[in-house]
């Protein structure tokens, strides 16, 4: 790896502890969850177990989606939100250990299976769009900012009031069933 290789990774993980500490500040441990309801940040204590949220545009109307349901969207298999607007699905880098948990929980796949399923989908048109990827919490939170159609993930701890989390099988971040969960590593919120 060069040294511009190492100043990038550095920098965003400079952006994505920057993102989360003035989100925890200036929000005072709480994020809207999009349906009048407060998500507690979770405390980012090394080796913690942490929540990933599932966020959509505010302008969405769905609140909530079953594992399954969830699972078809990331697949490709749904193409458009109850409303008609087509969906567009957006992933963290897959260096980024919130994409291997959605690989292991949503997709059920590695990230060759992955690769494979979405470039055998678009050439047989069972897949119109492969997923967007982004590499920064803040880059896909601007993005489903911006994106009325979007639908990504992130570390609850990330999550600000821009965008409107989903429950899961009913469930939010912050409860107790949520299946959606990563080990933190030592260091990292």
């Amino acid at each position: 790896m060069n040294s511009n290789s190492h100043g990038m990774q550095a920098m965003r993980r400079v952006s994505g502890l920057a993102v989360f500490l003035i989100a925890t500040v200036l929000l005072r441990g709480n994020v809207s969850n999009g349906a009048g309801g407060a998500l507690a940040v979770p405390a980012a204590a090394p080796g913690a177990e942490q929540s990933l949220a599932i966020i959509v545009n505010q302008s969405n109307t769905v609140e909530n989606f079953s594992m399954a349901e969830l699972r078809k969207i990331f697949l490709g298999e749904r193409s458009h939100w109850p409303n008609g607007r087509r969906i567009t699905l957006v992933m963290m880098d897959p260096a980024q250990p919130e994409r291997k948990v959605i690989l292991r929980e949503v997709y059920g796949m590695n990230e060759k299976d992955l690769n494979q399923h979405f470039i055998q989908g678009v050439f047989t048109g069972a897949v119109f769009v492969s997923p967007k990827t982004l590499g920064t919490p803040s880059e896909v939170l601007k993005f489903v900012f911006n994106v009325p159609g979007a639908i990504g993930y992130l570390r609850a701890g990330d999550v600000d009031g821009s965008v409107k989390v989903l429950r899961v099988d009913g469930h939010l971040p912050d409860d107790k069933d949520y299946k959606l969960r990563m080990q933190a590593r030592a260091g990292k919120p």
